[in-house]
């Protein structure tokens, strides 16, 4: 049984402008619909498990109350049939046909135990459902879904429903992370964004009532080709207009300039005031809406705020000052409105890699006999400066240039000292006298660099991610760098390999796997992945890791389309990490998981994958594998 979380999704700016933006294939001079999406803190909760002919599902709604259990035939027709009802399971049945219809799966059961999102309320909660059964299938079944793709499943499924939803309503997918989604004709682009600030955000469900059907047939009127001025301002408000906005909107967020942010809002709303509600007075004038928005008690404590989704009187969002502000803004609204519920959104950045861990417990059993006095990651290498640096200086220089805080070496427990000493002034007075001027005070570097350093001991050595997991209690719950103890980098770019991999990470807010170009004659040496290019031939929505596979099973599972047919991406040593590794390296160790008589870290990767994501990052730069013999002498040559 796995647990799956699915938000909501805010729409921060341009509403309607997904649906718009689909109208070009019919009228060119539309322009494209742009819009800014962010999931919800709140969602939707459930456990699923394989059931070998069923979809049984039970939800659990916001009031909290529940459904009854119900049980669907996973067959076409049946699946076809419920979805076409309409009502909530028409969703699930929707999104099941989908999956049943391009994949061989069984059927699910599935407990949504709790639901803490406003349904109905402008929050997408039908697409969150979407998303979780696509998203509970591909766990489920290992159907190696990017996120995109589970998004489109889900869109696909909520369309064969008599539901109007629009291209944005599944981008919850994404979780608590700004996208911005570009919709031109049938073909949609997202931009994963991320902030430099926290925004605090305040989304209120406002008691009303609205008819969205209503609202979307008065808006859709308008389009391809208006007929008549009110129509022509909708089209300028949801195209020109809509395209102005969301380009200050783009920066705002990315700068955390609350602010900004919040009067920018409160403009919107005027201008869809004036250009949309003609279209549809009955719903868009939406008194209980601006009775909040221009409530004197909120001033003092938010930048401004405008309406959700489809707009009416149905949910807002309000941009409040700080974190204090946005408690006290929910004060005010359910002291002075009881008929209103007010939730918290908060967009954060992504969180500063600070610790970088570095496995050096092995035996070195490659490099014997040297490596019975001395270990491996203690092998001298010269580097540019022309000093001979241990390894494991050179390693950890690669981490702390980078910015990395702290760095902890995991080794064995009869190696401690070893390490230690390196870290610390000569033993001897005698020998800091005869160093020359300049390496006494490279001696003092050393000394620096050893109050940054923890030595985590591994008590036996079960394998790389046991070793990994020695570092759990140490890392705590912060992202962090994982580094090779037998990997030493060099690029000749701006930016250092691990450089780039933090810069990736804080892109894309997801765990970052470090990758090479390598070719068939060397694969079976390493791990190696494929998936989805978000950027050519840069970052890499990982689909598939797969630990040193045969040539014949990486020509027919893990080629990456638009590649080389004998070039493959392996995994180039440098990892940025999310702390939930640390929750799928226990289950395997407790449950005795073992590969070739050791814990792996490499399927724990995928388990991380099925469940939040992972990304790939084709490194500008080379490895140098020193933990063979023929792998140092080519490093020392080459280095």
């Amino acid at each position: 049984m796995i647990k799956i979380f699915v938000p909501g999704r805010l729409c921060l700016f341009g509403e309607h402008s997904d649906w718009a933006g689909t109208y070009r294939r019919l009228n060119p001079k539309i322009v494209k619909g742009y819009a800014l999406i962010v999931g919800t803190n709140q969602g939707i909760y459930a456990r699923v498990k394989q059931h070998p002919q069923n979809l049984i599902f039970q939800a659990s709604f916001s009031d909290g109350s529940k459904s009854e259990l119900v049980t669907l035939p996973m067959t076409p027709e049946g699946l076809l049939e419920e979805a076409q009802k309409g009502g909530f399971f028409s969703y699930i049945a929707g999104t099941a046909y989908q999956i049943l219809t391009n994949y061989e799966v069984k059927g699910l059961e599935i407990d949504n135990y709790l639901t803490d999102l406003p349904i109905q309320k402008g929050l997408s909660s039908s697409a969150a459902i979407c998303v979780l059964i696509a998203r509970a299938f591909n766990q489920i079944y290992n159907l190696q879904l990017t996120i995109r793709e589970e998004m489109e499943i889900a869109y696909l499924g909520e369309r064969i429903t008599p539901s109007l939803c629009g291209r944005m309503d599944q981008a919850g997918a994404f979780g608590n992370k700004p996208i911005l989604m570009t919709f031109d004709g049938e073909q949609v682009e997202l931009e994963e964004l991320s902030v430099k600030q926290e925004l605090y955000l305040v989304i209120v469900d406002l008691g009303g009532s609205k008819d969205t059907p209503k609202i979307l047939r008065d808006l859709n009127s308008c389009y391809p080709f208006p007929k008549n001025q009110i129509q022509q301002n909708v089209q300028q408000y949801l195209g020109i207009l809509n395209a102005q906005f969301l380009e200050k909107a783009v920066a705002l967020v990315k700068e955390g300039d609350a602010q900004s942010l919040g009067t920018l809002m409160s403009q919107v709303q005027v201008e869809f005031d004036r250009h949309l509600i003609p279209a549809c007075p009955d719903q868009l004038t939406a008194p209980k809406l601006h009775l909040l928005l221009n409530h004197p008690e909120l001033q003092p404590f938010i930048y401004g705020g405008k309406g959700v989704g489809s707009q009416g009187d149905g949910t807002a969002q309000l941009v409040a000052r700080n974190r204090e502000s946005q408690d006290q803004a929910i004060s005010i609204i359910h002291r002075n409105f009881p008929q209103m519920q007010a939730l918290k959104l908060t967009i954060s950045p992504p969180a500063k890699v600070k610790k970088a861990v570095i496995p050096a417990a092995g035996f070195g059993t490659r490099m014997f006999p040297a490596t019975k006095v001395i270990k491996k990651e203690l092998l001298p290498i010269v580097d540019r400066d022309g000093r001979a640096k241990p390894i494991i200086l050179k390693i950890v220089e690669e981490a702390i240039m980078a910015g990395i805080e702290e760095v902890a070496i995991v080794v064995q427990q009869g190696d401690v000292e070893i390490f230690q000493e390196f870290f610390q002034a000569p033993p001897k007075a005698e020998l800091l006298n005869k160093l020359s001027p300049e390496n006494r005070e490279y001696s003092q570097y050393l000394e620096d660099l050893g109050q940054r350093i923890t030595f985590l001991v591994q008590e036996s050595q079960e394998g790389f991610g046991h070793a990994v997991f020695c570092a759990k209690n140490w890392v705590k719950d912060q992202p962090f760098l994982l580094l090779l103890g037998d990997h030493i980098y060099q690029t000749q770019t701006a930016l250092s390999c691990t450089e780039q991999l933090l810069a990736a990470f804080a892109q894309s807010d997801r765990s970052v796997i470090g990758l090479t170009i390598m070719s068939e004659a060397i694969i079976h040496k390493a791990g190696c992945v494929t998936g989805v290019w978000q950027k050519p031939n840069s970052l890499l929505e990982i689909t598939k890791l797969y630990e040193k596979p045969t040539l014949e099973y990486a020509q027919a599972n893990l080629h990456v389309p638009g590649m080389a047919e004998s070039d493959f991406l392996g995994v180039f040593g440098l990892y940025v990490l999310k702390p939930e590794i640390f929750e799928h390296l226990e289950a395997e160790i407790q449950n005795n998981c073992r590969y070739k008589g050791e814990f792996q870290l490499t399927t724990c990767l995928d388990r991380l994958r099925e469940k939040a994501g992972i990304m790939g990052y084709l490194v500008e730069g080379e490895y140098f594998d020193v933990g063979m013999p023929q792998f140092y002498r080519q490093t020392i040559h080459d280095f």
